[in-house]
């Protein structure tokens, strides 16, 4: 039997979804255990997750004392459930938090092979659902506390179920309850989750079809009573429990502070003009990218297939509207990506040749040659070499991905470039998560700061008094590491915790008013440590110093952490 064949029938059924879950499991590990907290966005989510633990109150969203009324309460609650079931909120590890969007991102993969499962031979579903997974994107997305992993798996899902409903009037195979109440579960979590974007995923695709086909009739097979009846269910009693909550500012937040300002302009410095995604695909979908021209191709030939034009649908109407908002980050386009998977696989049927065939060559060289640079030019950027053995050999694999996956191609095997490259590409993104990011010390002022206090023998978290006050640094990350708590303050408010036997976190512009402050005061601060880095927020270089009171106002020793 052929290897081809092997690979169909160990795909056929639920093997092939579970199989595609474990490849994007596989991508995102690494970097769920081995990264410290990221700031700021990751760090602001873990944070608030672990608020709601610490207080018990599972309907407002706050970090420290300020609202965050930006997105639902869907993500903290699942962060919540993790540190539950897998650690408890006073340690203070990430990676708890990190499980939903793992488990996202296997959703995404696993729906994705699901979905094309529908309408392909069954190893090209198992590789539709494996291009997604594997994927810069997603794999990258996998291992951040956030909600976009999960909002790509809750998408994914609710797309192929609705392709499974729709395919089912047009000679595919049959979609019972099952298939209807995935499709308005995945919905309305999606909207726990981030709100209206996967309704517009859902809203857009519909509208395209029914205008390109101008008839309606199979969207009466979706179940809208009891569905509508399920979203208002599972959303009202959140929603009616927020405004109570908040006196309605959670709207007036959400959509006036954070959604407007993202459609009238470049939110928070993200602009971007359009085709700003078109120009990042190649680079995001690595290293699946030499299927990309194909996908296109075929898909474009394949138009008249109804599966194939429900790809479209779902495709090109999100992916411009994210391409027309000024605001612009790259994982804003990722729930599009399960239809872009699913045109790759189907080149992997029609076959791969032509001009296709040279230009994705040649986009899968560059997108290898521009990640094989991106640990050396880290590095050269921090001035730290100490991760240069495994920048090496990331540099060597994602090398390796490109010429195997070209020279795969050039022999007419798409179906064995996509699976060397692909295990070369995911063997470099482990690397470079697990082996040289973590190394590079200049980038994790936060965790190098909460480490110092500790070996001190001043955190909070092994006893000492607290809260800590950090000066002129207001870093996520670092709130998130020594607790809630933590005072954001001034070099008069560090000076303060010194006097009343606190420690205290300065940043080196602040150092001199600190220690003015401290001698008009009559205070004297023990330095216990000091770390330099980049804060990659806002592209500042930082020294920060570990300042402790004298020995005479320090509280007993605390106990080991």
């Amino acid at each position: 039997m052929m290897l081809e064949d092997r690979v169909e029938v160990l795909a056929r059924g639920w093997r092939g979804p579970l199989l595609a879950a474990a490849v994007a499991l596989i991508a995102g590990l690494p970097g769920v255990l081995a990264l410290p907290p990221l700031d700021r966005d990751e760090s602001r989510f873990a944070q608030a997750s672990a608020q709601m633990l610490e207080s018990g109150d599972f309907v407002s969203i706050r970090f420290q004392d300020t609202p965050r009324n930006k997105k639902p309460a869907g993500i903290y609650w699942l962060q919540a459930a993790a540190v539950k079931v897998f650690s408890h909120v006073e340690s203070r590890q990430i990676w708890p938090y990190r499980i939903p969007s793992l488990l996202g991102a296997m959703l995404a993969a696993a729906a994705c092979a699901w979905g094309a499962a529908a309408f392909l031979p069954a190893r090209a579903a198992l590789a539709a659902g494996a291009i997604l997974g594997i994927s810069v994107l997603l794999s990258t997305e996998a291992f951040i506390a956030s909600t976009d992993a999960v909002l790509c798996g809750l998408t994914t899902l609710a797309m192929a179920a609705l392709a499974r409903i729709y395919l089912a009037q047009r000679a595919g195979p049959p979609a019972g309850r099952l298939t209807r109440a995935l499709f308005w579960m995945a919905l309305a979590g999606s909207m726990l989750i981030k709100g209206p974007i996967g309704p517009m995923v859902v809203a857009l695709t519909i509208l395209a079809l029914v205008i390109w086909e101008r008839r309606a009739g199979w969207l009466g097979n979706l179940g809208w009573g009891w569905g509508l009846i399920f979203v208002a269910a599972a959303i009202g009693p959140w929603a009616m429990a927020i405004t109570v909550a908040t006196d309605g500012a959670f709207w007036g937040s959400a959509v006036g502070a954070d959604l407007a300002p993202k459609l009238a302009g470049g939110a928070e410095g993200h602009a971007g003009p359009p085709g700003y995604y078109l120009l990042l695909a190649p680079l995001l979908l690595f290293p699946a990218t030499f299927l990309l021209p194909a996908g296109l191709a075929a898909g474009w030939k394949a138009a008249r297939e109804p599966a194939i034009r429900f790809a479209w649908c779902w495709l090109v109407p999100s992916w411009l509207v994210f391409e027309l908002v000024p605001t612009k980050l790259v994982h804003y386009v990722l729930p599009t990506f399960g239809a872009l998977a699913w045109l790759m696989a189907r080149a992997l049927v029609r076959g791969v040749g032509g001009l296709a065939r040279i230009l994705g060559a040649a986009l899968l060289v560059i997108a290898a040659l521009i990640f094989a640079a991106v640990g050396p030019a880290a590095m050269a950027r921090l001035d730290d070499w100490s991760a240069l053995l495994g920048a090496v050999i990331a540099a060597a694999l994602f090398i390796a991905s490109g010429v195997a996956g070209v020279w795969l191609l050039w022999r007419a095997a798409p179906g064995r470039a996509l699976a060397a490259a692909g295990l070369l590409g995911l063997a470099a993104h482990g690397v470079v998560t697990a082996a040289v990011a973590p190394q590079l010390r200049s980038l994790w002022l936060s965790s190098r700061a909460a480490r110092a206090l500790a070996a001190a023998g001043w955190s909070p978290r092994q006893g000492a008094p607290g809260p800590v006050t950090v000066a002129g640094y207001e870093e996520p990350s670092l709130v998130f590491l020594l607790g809630t708590g933590t005072e954001l303050g001034d070099a008069d408010d560090a000076a303060q915790a010194i006097g009343e036997g606190r420690p205290a976190i300065v940043e080196g512009r602040q150092d001199a008013a600190f220690k003015k402050a401290l001698a008009e005061a009559g205070q004297v601060a023990f330095t216990a440590g000091e770390g330099a880095g980049l804060d990659y927020s806002n592209n500042q270089h930082d020294i920060l110093r570990i300042y402790t009171p004298p020995p005479q106002v320090s509280a007993p020793s605390p106990s080991p952490p």
